[in-house]
């Protein structure tokens, strides 16, 4: 089971909903991720390098019908930090249904 832990680099809203969107599949092009949040190129770029840095996100270039593609996926790593991070909200959710 994994330990329930807030995790500040994965809270905002935007690297929440990535790794969200990361942990159902192996992987996701850049663009199919920028789409499905609704955001900008720049505001994806970013999010990811922050995410990338701690370790949670990996970054892979492939090239296709001669067009280079970039494709994320969350590390072993980073699928345990969203599931500490899950556990930990679930846990904060349970406290306020409680009250």
């Amino acid at each position: 089971m994994t330990e329930a832990r807030f995790d500040e680099i994965i809270h905002p809203a935007n690297r929440l909903q990535i790794c969200a969107i990361l942990a159902a599949s192996d992987s996701m092009a850049f663009s199919a991720v920028q789409e499905t949040l609704g955001i900008s190129d720049s505001v994806l770029s970013k999010q990811v390098k922050i995410l990338q840095r701690a370790g949670y996100l990996t970054v892979t270039k492939k090239t296709s019908n001669s067009h280079l593609r970039t494709w994320l996926s969350l590390s072993s790593s980073g699928r345990e930090a969203l599931a500490g991070h899950l556990a930990e909200l679930r846990r904060i959710a349970d406290l306020a249904d409680s009250a």
